[in-house]
């Protein structure tokens, strides 16, 4: 080869570099202006002392539509309380389908991840104890979302020809609203396909994060490679997800147990620091209302950051749960509602709470400084010595091996909304997302992690923009139920 040639196909492997890596850059420049849209303050509302309430988008659409729904269902979170708990009796009579807790086990395993572990310590430190309170009134008026979106998903669910059952979730009722405006059959409906596709980047995303988070506490707290922890969570995973009906059931073992033992080590910590629960609570509404946090200008820090620990952790909204409501079998369509509606009281106020109450509990002197995994890992070294810390690594792990499991099976409907009933396209996302998994654990792709955030986000903008006109839908089935029961309370009386 003579020396131009040469150096003149150099030249154009480094000029094809550049525009690799400037198109590299662009994308991820992109993805980044995306993220600050969805996720940053685009309104700033003035407070005393100084300080500001910052309202992101997803605060601006989440926070209204859930009001508006808990006044449109008569404030149902409260008033139908005891239904939520009885439509988890529900029984299925075909063997592929799901029950009404069997979906719960499902969503809850998706919503019970680091949001819960990670998301409410950063919260609490950051908005202080305050910040509990204003998570609690978000998961309150959350639940009516999460009851109108899965009752819709219920409404419109189809048969899922390759794993059995039922299937369906915002890209079905989406496409079946569409449908029946233009008065015409159709194959795809772009509103349906952007969530969809939103999805799938989003729950790949998370994969990332999940094997991340795990990989570090396990080098934390055992001072284990990344790489050990990290090959034995993909090798866990593939197992479960690569065979055709086995997630639900490894899922109905894994989350009561799992949930319930962090229940009762919280309860045994609440109970051994008994004395010290009223100065707690006392912490936690003097800061949500505190006249000190107003005039110090900490007031809008407390609010912002308990509404977005309580938004971000139910999911109530952003169309995830439905995709699980949509497979339950049950008599009313409400059941799989309710059954939602009861999942973001478990994750908000029963786990983010424990969250909350063992760091709270907790010394201040002891945890000042600490932040994330750091900080829980001393408050729980601290009320149960080094059990606490191997018990926070495995309650992660468990945690987020449940999230992962339970994103998978959500993945299903919406890759058979845009590829069709096909093993191929199945078992090619899953196949990815493991990818997702593994390099998740060896290294942190930030802009990986915002992709995840997108995508969420996406999806909440496109399942709320649908919610207002199909949520008369799921009014219309709430108040057939209630006139049913009222008829089966009114018979033996006749």
């Amino acid at each position: 080869m003579r020396a131009p040639d040469f150096y003149g196909m150099m030249l154009h492997s480094v000029k094809v570099r550049k525009a690799e890596k400037g198109i590299r850059e662009n994308m991820v420049a992109f993805i980044e202006a995306v993220y600050r849209f969805l996720w940053g303050d685009i309104i700033t509302i003035p407070l005393p002392g100084g300080n500001s309430l910052g309202l992101s988008l997803l605060v601006i659409l989440l926070i209204p539509t859930g009001i508006y729904f808990t006044v449109r269902t008569k404030f149902l979170p409260i008033r139908l309380f005891p239904d939520m708990v009885r439509a988890l009796k529900g029984k299925k009579e075909e063997k592929n389908s799901l029950s009404t807790f069997q979906t719960l086990v499902v969503s809850t395993a998706t919503r019970v991840g680091m949001g819960n572990l990670v998301g409410v310590v950063a919260a609490v430190s950051a908005g202080g104890a305050g910040a509990v309170f204003w998570m609690w009134v978000t998961a309150l008026i959350g639940s009516s979302t999460a009851f109108v979106e899965a009752t819709l998903a219920q409404l419109y669910k189809e048969k899922d020809p390759l794993y059995g059952g039922f299937r369906g979730g915002p890209a079905y009722y989406i496409h079946r609203y569409f449908e029946r405006k233009s008065g015409k059959k159709k194959n795809h409906v772009w509103l349906a396909v952007l969530f969809a596709v939103s999805g799938l980047i989003c729950w790949c995303g998370i994969s990332q994060v999940i094997s991340n988070s795990v990989a570090s506490s396990f080098e934390n707290a055992f001072h284990i490679p990344p790489i050990y922890t990290t090959i034995v969570l993909v090798i866990g995973a593939a197992i479960i997800v690569l065979r055709k009906n086995a997630t639900v059931k490894v899922l109905d073992i894994m989350v009561p147990i799992m949930a319930v033992c962090y229940f009762v080590i919280t309860i045994f910590i609440i109970v051994k620091n008994i004395g010290s629960m009223p100065a707690v609570f006392g912490r936690i509404f003097s800061e949500a209302f505190g006249l000190r946090q107003v005039v110090a200008g900490s007031f809008g820090t407390i609010v912002m950051n308990g509404v977005k620990r309580g938004l971000f952790s139910n999911e109530a909204g952003s169309g995830s749960a439905p995709c699980a409501a949509a497979a339950a079998e049950c008599d009313f369509p409400v059941k799989a509602g309710l059954t939602q509606a009861l999942g973001v009281f478990i994750d908000t106020i029963v786990i983010c709470s424990c969250t909350a109450m063992i760091m709270l509990l907790a010394p201040e002197e002891k945890v000042a400084g600490l932040s994330g995994m750091d900080l829980l890992q001393t408050a729980m070294e601290h009320h149960l010595g080094r059990f606490g810390v191997v018990f926070i690594a495995a309650t992660l792990f468990l945690f987020s091996f449940s999230t992962f499991l339970g994103i998978l099976f959500y993945a299903r409907s919406n890759v058979a909304y845009l590829f069709g009933d096909n093993w191929i396209s199945q078992t090619a996302y899953k196949i990815i997302a493991l990818f997702m998994l593994f390099i998740g654990g060896l290294a942190a792709y930030t802009f990986v992690w915002d992709l995840g955030d997108v995508g969420i986000g996406l999806m909440t903008i496109f399942n709320i923009i649908i919610l207002y006109p199909q949520g008369e839908k799921a009014l219309k089935e709430l108040k057939k139920y209630e006139e049913s029961k009222k008829h089966r309370k009114e018979r033996p009386e006749k």
